[in-house]
């Protein structure tokens, strides 16, 4: 596959590793989403949303179903004991799937009222579980289950596993989507994808009560999924392909994708391979960056 980058800055093409190209490793979804990566199993799952299945791609370039039906699964990371956990439009939860298999909810409700549709989700190093909830899943049938709001509004939550407590730690989005922690974890980024199409940036102080919210970089096209690297530099999906930001949210470049992509997800023995969950495939290109390191 032709490789094709958009360099804006010249730091930008110091990642760019030699001879590497874009590679196409599967094809066949509808809406491709929630990439996340298994060092330990040397594999990747990730959501095909409106065909409600989860998918696992291995090193040795096999596909196959990981969960089918999947809840119309949308975000996936993993836990400090490296467990899965899923946001699930159409069962308008957050799940936990635990070693033997079992899945254990971990919210699907805020006072009484059921959640929108999680969206995508991140774990902090002290275990709790940070995630989006826009109405992506319940505005049709196509990603979830037509439905109105019981909540009446987006939030962004906060959930300690411990003691089962939901907090609202953001009430001012349009369309929360992306969510990432900075790799010292001192601040929060957040995506917007509705009317601002935007990043933006919250300091995590102490209680992980967050303050600021400024915008952190607009996103042509509107950002969805987003990761660091080791030095800080954001990968986020937008429009063409994957947009890469320096700490200040200056855009360095781009790599262009031959369709919309939604996320991306550092993997590989030594986490410097980007793989990018495009609309109907998943792509893969190694870069000399590496990917801050998760469970």
């Amino acid at each position: 596959m032709e490789q094709r980058y958009d360099i804006i800055d010249k730091r930008f093409g110091a990642f760019i590793a030699g001879e590497a190209r874009l590679e196409r490793l599967f094809e066949g979804t509808r809406w491709m989403e929630g990439p996340v990566w298994f060092a330990d199993g040397r594999h990747l799952l990730f959501s095909d949303i409106p065909n409600d299945r989860m998918l696992r791609w291995t090193e040795n370039g096999e596909t196959g179903i990981f969960r089918a039906p999947a809840g119309y699964s949308n975000g996936n990371t993993r836990d400090r004991e490296g467990r899965l956990v899923t946001c699930e439009h159409g069962n308008r939860r957050v799940t936990r799937t635990e070693t033997d298999g079992s899945v254990t909810v971990l919210a699907d409700s805020y006072r009484g009222k059921r959640l929108n549709s999680p969206n995508d989700v991140v774990v902090k190093s002290d275990g709790t579980v940070w995630f989006t909830d826009p109405d992506y899943g319940i505005i049709s049938d196509y990603e979830g289950y037509k439905s109105e709001s019981e909540l009446g509004k987006n939030f962004v939550f906060r959930l300690d596993p411990r003691d089962g407590s939901l907090e609202i730690v953001a009430d001012d989005f349009h369309k929360p989507n992306g969510i990432a922690f900075t790799p010292d974890e001192n601040h929060l980024l957040i995506a917007d994808s509705g009317d601002g199409k935007h990043i933006r940036k919250f300091a995590v102080g102490s209680g992980n009560r967050l303050s600021g919210g400024e915008v952190f970089t607009a996103v042509d096209g509107g950002p969805d999924g987003f990761r660091f690297d080791t030095g800080g530099n954001l990968w986020a999906s937008g429009s063409g392909g994957v947009h890469c930001y320096s700490r200040e949210g200056e855009l360095l470049g781009r790599i262009l994708v031959p369709e919309p992509a939604a996320n991306v997800e550092f993997g590989g023995p030594k986490r410097n391979r980007l793989f990018i969950t495009a609309t109907t495939s998943l792509y893969s290109i190694y870069l000399t960056v590496n990917g801050a390191r998760r469970p």
